[in-house]
């Protein structure tokens, strides 16, 4: 390594040899690099997590445009209702050629052992299978039997195998909201930080469940256009048909983004995760200056009275910051790996590590490392080669 280094650098490798002369401390600050990774992994790896099971319950749907009350309407969940006639409404411009409600509500899921799972209810209406993505188009038809149910396999702290063979020809019971549902089908689509699975139902079926809401409030309005129709034209011109701040008019992507960046921007969790990516940042820095402001301090005055430019201790300093990132880097990553496949594992929530995600957290850790050595040589810098034995 020392020769390979020599021939890389064009000199002798004064930043490796310093490192690998105290083995003990070398392992240590690996060690602390690691753990640092870690803790910035993690933290991304939820951020992640949350910004994808946020963006999943979208991807059910597959309209032109989603039309929402605009009173807390920033989540998909926790939208108000709004009047059905705003879809009466909206079939009056020409590009619009047809329009579904959706009716949302949760429950708990006591199955047993004490368990109980947060489900969230999507009321559908059954042969409005083209807003939805093309797997639901053919298992949607099978809503159309009384108290009927498609399921979800992701379903967090229920043993769902049990409903693996469920179909419309053998329904597999269950219970809910004090009634006997039969469920005719599946549909893998997970929990997140909001709920432990979602679960399609008929919209009639909803109204038992929820007597409570009513046909004539449905949470959110999916339109479909003409072939050719630009949304945002369409959106801006159905936003003049309505009372100024009734609803709010966008397409799935642009509710999907804006919903994320709240989530992520202005609710407790993603500040949360956000601040924990800093403090992972700062015990990097931390760990990495303990290190190379290391004892070595009679060796660049040496070569500080030998004549040596303040450009050249700052080169070892980086040689040495970047071997640290880049031998740290390896075992934080497969640490990290590990949790996240247990943590999916345990919870069935969303988390995975990305190619982008890696790599931006490599650079970052080369450049806190690089930053932990640029102030471990502040006092070389301002010291006289005589002050500094």
């Amino acid at each position: 390594m020392t020769a390979f280094l020599s021939r890389l650098l064009g000199r002798l490798p004064i930043g490796y040899l310093q490192l690998t002369h105290h083995p003990g401390r070398l392992l240590a600050a690996l060690a602390g690099v690691a753990f640092a990774n870690v803790l910035v992994f993690v933290q991304l790896g939820l951020a992640g997590s949350m910004a994808e099971s946020v963006a999943i319950p979208y991807r059910l749907f597959q309209p032109d445009l989603l039309i929402v009350s605009p009173a807390e309407s920033e989540t998909l969940s926790d939208a108000s209702t709004l009047p059905r006639q705003r879809l009466f409404q909206a079939l009056v411009h020409p590009d619009v050629t047809d329009g579904t409600p959706i009716y949302m509500s949760r429950s708990t899921w006591l199955s047993g052992q004490e368990a109980s799972s947060s489900i969230q209810f999507f009321g559908v209406m059954p042969d409005a299978g083209e807003f939805f993505h093309d797997a639901l188009a053919a298992p949607l038809i099978r809503l159309s039997l009384s108290d009927t149910a498609l399921v979800d396999t992701l379903t967090r702290f229920v043993d769902m195998r049990s409903f693996a063979a469920a179909h419309s020809e053998a329904p597999v019971p269950f219970e809910m909201q004090n009634r006997q549902l039969g469920a005719v089908g599946t549909v893998s689509i997970g929990g997140g930080f909001g709920g432990d699975g979602v679960f399609l139902i008929s919209d009639q079926t909803f109204f038992r469940m929820f007597p409570q809401r009513s046909s004539a409030t449905p949470s959110h309005i999916l339109l479909a256009l003409a072939p050719g129709a630009d949304p945002g034209r369409v959106a801006a011109e159905l936003a003049q048909l309505y009372p100024p701040d009734t609803v709010r008019i966008r397409t799935v992507t642009e509710a999907t983004d804006q919903e994320v960046r709240y989530q992520m921007t202005e609710r407790p969790t993603g500040l949360i995760f956000a601040f924990g990516v800093v403090i992972g940042i700062v015990v990097g820095i931390v760990i990495a200056y303990q290190v190379l402001s290391a004892d070595h301090i009679r060796e660049y005055a040496t070569f500080k009275a030998m004549g040596f430019r303040q450009s050249f201790f700052v080169g070892i300093i980086l040689e040495e910051a970047i071997i640290l990132a880049a031998i740290g880097f390896w075992p934080g990553l497969a640490f990290s790996q590990l949790f996240y496949h247990s943590l999916a594992y345990l919870t069935n929530i969303p988390i995975f590590m990305t190619p982008e995600r890696a790599v931006a957290v490599l650079i970052g850790t080369i450049i806190a490392c690089s930053v932990s050595g640029i102030l471990a040589m502040r006092k070389l810098a301002a010291a006289e080669p005589a002050d500094l034995f």
